[in-house]
């Protein structure tokens, strides 16, 4: 059956679901509406994992070829930590700009025959539609005409950070730690292309303050940054786009996710810490779950329901996991003062609920023996989700 969709935001989630409802149906109408020129976005890289890729593959192969040909990837995470370095090796992981996913996304959503409507944003559902989606990102205008029917609530996050770009290109995932008279200020780096890389700098709100950080103009604020984190940059600046500032993190859910024909999708509907690197690769999810269940439900309230009842189970553990490693770096200096290669292994299990509540040396160890032992490894995969979701049930009874 031939229907109408009109989705308005042009992000990885909205045209990735154009693309698919247009496979699914090349009868379907389908229009994305996005609020900027053509070629215009924000951001600089976003990363991936291989599992991602994997699903991408399953639904349409061509976009995940391109995606994949366009990207770098790495396998190492490096600490640095007072002019020490420790490098472990993990998962494989990638990244892409931002500006190269969206084009490679709206090529092959035009290429299927979706109608792209540039410097457009409608703020009240179109009428004509079948299905409206609402894809236009944590401050949706489409959400926010309905707010009380679907009871958003933002929790604004501790520390303030800033999104940066540099002509350094790291080599691994690359984790900075700086100690400064007014407290430690630290870099997350990684590479998207091959000449740029996304350098995303956090610190607390102390910190921030007695930089000077929160009121410095931009080449001031950008000149001690990379004053701070010399030994990384190896003499490659830093680069801010236009309106860069530094700010907290806000983690937005919503109660309801649909409501009548308007159903959210990707940051209109939960955001997530970026400390996880799962924005992207979850907004992409949600277009592959609505697709589904648009495709096995004949009715609309059926097939919405079905999307948001599957995706809240899926969003669970990548929730969870943003929580917890929010909160380790807000708590660095319970972590920080570590031999640096167990303080790196300690950031590499800042997702555990259990974390929090054990001395970081005993964590540490445990943790060790953990990896040797079959039985410890069988109760911390038991104990570990259980933990999870009786604190989730905790704060969530607090906040109702």
């Amino acid at each position: 059956m031939r229907v109408k969709v009109v989705c308005v935001g042009g992000g990885p989630a909205g045209l990735y679901l154009a693309i698919l409802l247009k496979r699914q149906d090349p009868s379907h109408d389908v229009t994305v509406h996005e609020r900027n020129p053509d070629g215009r976005t924000y951001g600089w890289g976003v990363t991936y994992w291989r599992g991602l890729l994997d699903k991408l593959r399953a639904y349409d192969p061509e976009t995940a070829r391109a995606i994949e040909a366009h990207s770098v990837r790495w396998t190492d995470g490096v600490a640095r930590v007072r002019g020490l370095t420790t490098r472990h090796r993990g998962d494989e992981g990638f990244g892409i700009g931002r500006h190269r996913l969206l084009d490679l996304l709206a090529g092959r959503a035009r290429a299927l025959g979706v109608r792209l409507e540039f410097e457009s944003e409608p703020t009240e559902p179109p009428a004509g539609a079948d299905l409206v989606v609402a894809a236009d990102g944590v401050h949706s205008a489409l959400r926010g005409g309905a707010a009380d029917r679907f009871g958003t609530r933002v929790t604004t996050g501790r520390n303030p950070y800033i999104w940066l770009g540099t002509t350094k290109v790291f080599d691994a995932f690359t984790f900075a730690f700086t100690e400064t008279e007014h407290g430690w200020i630290w870099a997350y780096g990684y590479a998207y292309s091959g000449d740029h890389s996304t350098c995303v700098v956090e610190c607390s709100p102390e910190t921030c303050a007695g930089l000077g950080l929160d009121r410095a103009g931009e080449g001031e604020g950008l000149a001690l940054l990379e004053k701070l984190f010399a030994d990384v940059l190896d003499g490659h600046p830093l680069i801010a786009r236009s309106g860069a500032s530094w700010q907290p993190f806000r983690t937005l859910t919503n109660r309801a996710w649909h409501h009548g024909n308007l159903v959210l999708l990707g940051d209109a509907a939960h955001t997530t810490h970026y400390s996880i690197g799962a924005g992207t690769t979850l907004a992409l999810e949600d277009a592959m779950c609505l697709a589904d269940a648009l495709r096995a439900h004949t009715g609309l309230p059926e097939a919405l329901a079905a999307y948001e009842r599957r995706r809240r189970a899926a969003l669970l553990s990548a929730q969870s996991a943003a929580r917890y490693s929010a909160q380790w770096y807000e708590n660095l200096p319970r972590y920080i003062h570590l031999p640096p290669h167990r303080m790196f292994a300690l950031l590499g299990q800042r997702h555990s609920p259990l974390l929090p509540y054990v001395p970081p040396q005993l964590y540490y160890g445990l943790d060790r023996a953990a990896g040797r032992l079959e039985a410890l490894r069988r109760l911390k995969r038991w104990l570990g989700p259980r933990a999870a979701r009786a604190l989730h049930a905790r704060a969530t009874s607090r906040r109702s």
